[in-house]
Formats: structure tokens, C-alpha cells, sequence
């Protein structure tokens, strides 16, 4: 039985360049040991990726801050640790990566899936809600001492909406 890692979105952009928050940066050491921790058996990254065109997307008219452009310094990891291989990483243009059935294969091997990251009240908890849509009988945690949100109040929002879908969130 496998413990899978999924690491949201810990990109430059988000941790200390056009949208990184000082909550961001301070996770930035628990997630890197976490990563590092040898506790799982498969470790994911996410990568929010967009295009020059940001701008005229639906996403760029409501953000309109460019982030995570393909190939930037914002694009890149922030963490320690890089994937093992292309299989361990997810790149999306959206909040949710919606490839995780593939990408994970059967449930039938998958003791519990943990998710991480940034920002918690976007890309993590659709991540976590997309997870526990295709995995209901998996246990879905999220560790929110290796999350943060756009702010503060909105992290703790995130979580809320995460334990009402029984997701456990643990290190509060």
C-alpha cells in the first residue's frame, strides 16, 4: 500500500515573486522536510502553468497579476526537492489538476493520499476536493502546517471547507 505526497504548486511565483505572501515563505522549511521525510512512497508536484496570452484568459480577467508563466523563474519549484521523473508531476492551467485517476492509477494501492502546498483556498482545496471525488475511500489529508492561502483568514477558510468534505486536516 502506497503513501502518496502531493506537493501544490510551491513555485517561485507563489512563494517569494508576483503573488508570494510572507505565510508562503515560512512554510517553505516544513514542506521541504516533509518532501525529504522518506514517510511517502510516491511524492507529486503540481505546476500552475500559464502563457504569455495570461492576460486574455478567463483566469487573467479576474487575477489580472501574470504568475507561473511557462519557463520563467516564477514557473520553477521553490522547493528543495524535484520530481523523480516526468510521471511525478502535473502541470494544469487551472486550480485543480483533473488527471489524478490516471496519473495515480487504481485506488486498490493507495493506503492515503496527502496534499500540500499552495494556495490553500485555490489550488489546494480543489485539488484535495478533486481527489476525494475520485477517491472516497482513500483517506485524504491535508497537512495545513505546509499550507497557506492568499491570506490568513482565507487558509483558515480553505480547511474548514476541506474537513466539511472529510478531508482530514492535520497540524493546524
Amino acid at each position: 500500500m502506497k503513501k502518496i505526497l502531493i506537493v501544490v504548486d510551491m513555485q517561485h511565483d507563489f512563494v517569494d515573486g508576483s503573488l508570494g505572501t510572507k505565510e508562503a515563505q515560512a512554510i517553505l522549511p516544513a514542506v521541504n522536510e516533509l518532501i525529504a521525510s522518506g514517510k511517502f512512497d510516491d511524492v507529486y508536484f503540481t505546476f500552475d502553468t500559464h502563457y504569455p496570452d495570461y492576460p486574455e484568459t478567463a483566469e487573467g480577467k479576474k487575477l489580472p497579476v501574470p504568475h507561473c508563466i511557462y519557463g520563467t523563474e516564477g514557473w520553477a519549484l521553490a522547493t528543495e526537492t524535484s520530481p523523480a521523473d516526468e510521471a511525478h508531476i502535473a502541470v494544469k492551467n487551472t486550480f485543480g489538476y483533473t488527471g489524478w485517476a490516471e496519473k495515480l492509477g487504481g485506488a486498490e494501492e493507495t493506503e492515503s493520499i496527502t496534499v500540500i502546498g499552495l494556495c490553500t483556498d485555490i489550488c489546494v482545496v480543489s485539488n484535495a476536493l478533486i481527489l476525494k471525488a475520485l477517491f472516497p475511500e482513500i483517506p485524504i489529508f491535508c497537512d495545513a502546517s505546509c499550507c497557506a492561502g492568499t491570506t490568513p483568514e482565507a487558509h483558515r477558510a480553505a480547511l474548514s471547507v476541506m474537513k466539511s468534505c472529510q478531508i482530514d486536516v492535520i497540524n493546524e
